[in-house]
């Protein structure tokens, strides 16, 4: 449980998480919507690493109805996202070199730089967590630990941004298209948490088909319809027919509808290479009855 490799990563995982929300609670601080998810990912993922390890070293998790294999691949992966973009955010809207005026003075911007050092230790971490405890080819290994698996998680994450810039003031309610990409967006984000849920809970043997050909129809149809979304919403938030080609010159910083369109399109495109390697890598897949 703890010295394994995986089982030092988690140990580390401990240390950097606590770290990290210690420095920022004591001096660093915080603030706004950015400031508070920063907070939130760390004390969440400090959390359930302390649930892992606890369970682990107990072996506790024995006694849980879960696929304790397919639940510790999950939360890696996503710990790995949430640090990710932790260890990006804090840095790039709390950490100058420049010392901030009294009475915070130097002390604050070296609490600050010190956190932003040890977020990015944490998401390495967790990126090490994930690469030691990945499937390899031939290996049997739960299914949120392979490839197919993995991704599940960062096409849930991917969806879960372009739900931040749609509710962002993106206009996506003025045509029936847009909607649409909405309604696309919806339902392969649920699809795919559904995904999830049955592998970390151990029902994906009561579906009565096989599993891993379900997985393969539900990423051919996601796949498909992400490429209609990524041919219908740019059209009518970028065409000079619909919307505007160019961010418009009256378009204040930090309440645009252009910008958040623009990280619509963005990420609907990521999700659908996302979604497109998945099927691909999908069709490998071979489920060994347990």
């Amino acid at each position: 449980a703890v010295t394994s490799p995986v089982g030092t990563a988690r140990l580390l995982q401990l240390a950097f998480s606590c770290t990290t929300f210690s420095l920022v609670a004591h001096r660093g601080g915080f603030a706004g919507v950015q400031g508070t998810f920063c907070m939130a990912a760390w004390g969440f993922c400090f959390a359930l690493s302390g649930l892992v390890v606890a369970c682990e070293f107990t072996q506790l998790h024995g006694c849980l109805r879960l696929s304790w294999g397919n639940f510790t691949a999950a939360f890696a992966m996503l710990a790995t996202l949430l640090t990710a973009t932790a260890a990006v955010i804090y840095p790039l809207y709390f950490t100058r070199l420049q010392c901030p005026p009294e009475p915070s003075g130097c002390t604050t911007r070296d609490f600050r730089l010190a956190a932003s050092v040890f977020s990015g230790l944490l998401f390495l971490a967790y990126a090490a967590e994930v690469a030691l405890t990945r499937a390899r080819p031939g290996q049997v290994a739960s299914y949120m630990a392979t490839l197919s698996g993995l991704l599940k998680i960062v096409q849930a994450f991917v969806a879960c941004i372009i739900f931040g810039a749609l509710v962002y003031d993106s206009h996506y309610g003025r045509y029936v298209a847009t909607q649409w990409c909405v309604a696309v967006y919806s339902l392969c984000f649920l699809a795919t948490v559904a995904v999830v849920a049955l592998s970390v809970m151990g029902h994906t043997g009561g579906l009565g088909c096989p599993f891993d050909r379900l997985v393969v129809v539900y990423t051919f149809v996601a796949v498909l319809l992400y490429l209609s979304a990524a041919v219908i919403w740019p059209v009518f938030c970028f065409d000079p027919k619909y919307g505007e080609p160019w961010r418009p010159a009256d378009c204040s910083r930090g309440s645009c509808p252009w910008d958040s369109q623009l990280v619509v399109a963005i990420f609907t495109y990521v999700n659908l290479l996302l979604y497109a390697i998945d099927l691909a890598y999908s069709q490998r897949i071979r489920f060994v009855p347990a």
